[in-house]
């Protein structure tokens, strides 16, 4: 399983992405995250799904880039270029993988901003080779194993949220996940964009570096669980204690 997170907000994008890997009893690291840099191109793109097809793809999708990458002005563009590289894996992949018992499940998030792009842009990129664009309303996106991670994001990532904000909420968010699941974990690998300015900065944590955070968050949480107000609870212990006198 996967744990990948693109947030966009007013001053820019956030990127997370785990790298574990796992194959049965297997388990080893693997970069999922890929960026692409050029003089006003600034692009990242972070993967999930078989390992194989993915690597096929964003193989498929470098060849593409070196060879019509002046040709790319905006980032939808690069987007759909890489949703063809999607398709043409799949025709050449998807009956043997489903002979083998295995679905064809490449997801993809995109993000950057190229030279006529009014704006950063974030996209998430479907098996199918369509996509959609994240917007305003709700400035995130996740792949792979999502469900854990969502709601400290919904509760409180806004658009307007700061660079800082942003990834911090997005941290806890992996946190949250890594906590309830075996299959996502260290080190994890953080792209940071910032509008206008066609640089992407990358940059590894390992658990050594985090781990402090995490466990003061779970400090926090607990702390906040018994400062909540007890009122509420009290018809529901009224009836109890009546049964049990009864």
């Amino acid at each position: 399983m996967t744990y990948c997170l693109g947030i966009k907000v007013a001053s820019g994008l956030v990127a997370i992405a785990d790298t574990r890997l796992t194959s049965g009893t297997e388990v080893s690291t693997n970069k999922k995250v890929s960026v692409y840099q050029s003089s006003k191109h600034s692009i990242f793109v972070m993967t999930s799904g078989l390992r194989s097809v993915r690597d096929k793809a964003i193989t498929y999708f470098k060849e593409v880039l070196e060879e019509r990458d002046s040709s790319f002005n905006k980032l939808y563009k690069a987007v759909n270029a890489l949703g063809e590289q999607v398709r043409r894996v799949a025709d050449e992949d998807r009956s043997a993988l489903n002979a083998a018992g295995l679905s064809f499940n490449l997801f993809a998030i995109i993000g950057g901003q190229l030279e006529n792009d009014s704006e950063h842009k974030l996209f998430l990129l479907y098996p199918e080779g369509n996509w959609v664009e994240v917007g305003d309303g709700s400035p995130f996106i996740i792949i792979g194993n999502s469900g854990y991670g969502k709601p400290l994001l919904y509760r409180s990532l806004k658009f307007d949220s700061s660079m800082h904000d942003a990834l911090k909420i997005g941290f806890l968010s992996f946190d949250s996940t890594r906590v309830s699941s075996n299959d996502v974990d260290y080190p994890i690998d953080v792209v940071m964009y910032t509008k206008d300015s066609f640089e992407i900065v990358e940059h590894r944590f390992e658990k050594d570096d985090l781990d402090y955070v995490g466990k003061q968050w779970s400090a926090l949480l607990s702390n906040s669980v018994q400062k909540l107000p007890l009122q509420w609870m009290d018809p529901v212990f009224t009836k109890m204690g009546e049964v049990a006198k009864n």
